[in-house]
């Protein structure tokens, strides 16, 4: 079988094509591309069907698992491709991994070490109840996403571009050093007591719940990260369509009530608003797939995220 690997602009990237066995996999398309293009490594690699001019469709993206036959509906004995070079890529733990280790580090330095003589206040620290109570919950909440990453999370996509772990590392060192500094403030002013404990009494269910969640999650993947979209359901996922995120979010509305700072709330809104649009993509993509038609299970009537709001 011959495959030719063509650019999106329509230029022979490897001369003359590749040959390859019958029973070949995209799998074994991609590994014979990196041995032509030592740069272009599998993961960097989107390989997907040519459309014809002017089409609107979206192209076909190859499966690794699949055979190159599946993909060759008028000529089994030649195959044209579309390779995207998708840039440098790095495994989803490594991502992970490097975005939650730097609120975990950074937070404790604003409650050790004397951060705030360096930036200019002269007067003497009172460390109160609250504020230990909070990096106890900071650094709990962080440990748990790491330990998450490499012991609970399978994931549908083996790496992510290089680029998103300098986004995602400035998204959360930033709001890390943000928040522990307002929270580990020698003028800081805790709440009371009783608002203290219910904030944190909320959060440390809402921590638990979550982990549940991930571990609903873990069981509707195969241990290849594979198996395709299914209806999570059990626990919170019988009412709500992405409760990982519904207990994420009211984990940090806990925090905020127990420390009770404008930066608390401000990293609660930002991160509301992007797991929003995540949750409703979710959810209009299993309401596409779930139809009820052909067969297939009617998705059930269910909050996005935010009962009793959404």
């Amino acid at each position: 079988m011959k495959v030719f690997v063509v650019s999106q602009s329509g230029r022979e990237i490897i001369k003359g094509g590749l040959d390859l066995h019958d029973s070949a996999t995209v799998s074994d398309l991609q590994e014979a591309i990196h041995g032509r293009r030592k740069k272009c490594y599998p993961s960097r690699q989107r390989l997907t069907l040519p459309l014809q001019p002017g089409s609107k469709e979206r192209p076909v993206v190859l499966n690794p698992k699949k055979k190159i036959q599946e993909y060759c509906h008028e000529n089994f004995n030649n195959l044209t491709v579309v390779l995207k070079d998708l840039g440098p890529q790095v495994s989803y733990r490594t991502l992970f991994f490097w975005e939650y280790l730097g609120p975990l580090v950074i937070y404790p330095i604003f409650y050790y070490f004397p951060v705030y003589q360096f930036l200019g206040f002269k007067g003497d620290r009172v460390i109160h109840p609250a504020q230990t109570y909070a990096l106890y919950y900071w650094c709990f909440h962080y440990f748990k996403r790491i330990m998450e990453t490499f012991f609970v999370h399978r994931f549908s996509h083996a790496t992510s571009p290089l680029s998103n772990v300098f986004r995602n590392c400035a998204y959360y060192w930033t709001f890390g050093a943000y928040i522990a500094y307002y929270v580990n403030h020698p003028l800081y002013t805790p709440v009371s007591d009783l608002q203290m404990k219910v904030g944190f009494g909320l959060g440390l269910v809402c921590q638990i719940s979550n982990f549940y969640c991930h571990l609903i999650l873990k069981n509707l993947r195969c241990p290849d990260g594979g198996g395709g979209y299914q209806i999570p359901s059990g626990f919170l996922f019988n009412f709500v369509t992405c409760a990982n995120y519904t207990t994420e979010i009211y984990q940090w509305l806990g925090f905020s009530i127990a420390t009770q700072t404008v930066a608390s709330y401000v990293f609660l809104v930002v991160a509301a608003c992007i797991m929003t649009n995540w949750a409703l993509a979710k959810h209009r993509r299993l309401k596409k797939l779930f139809d009820g038609k052909d067969g297939r299970p009617k998705y059930p009537r269910r909050w996005v995220i935010l009962p009793p709001f959404l």
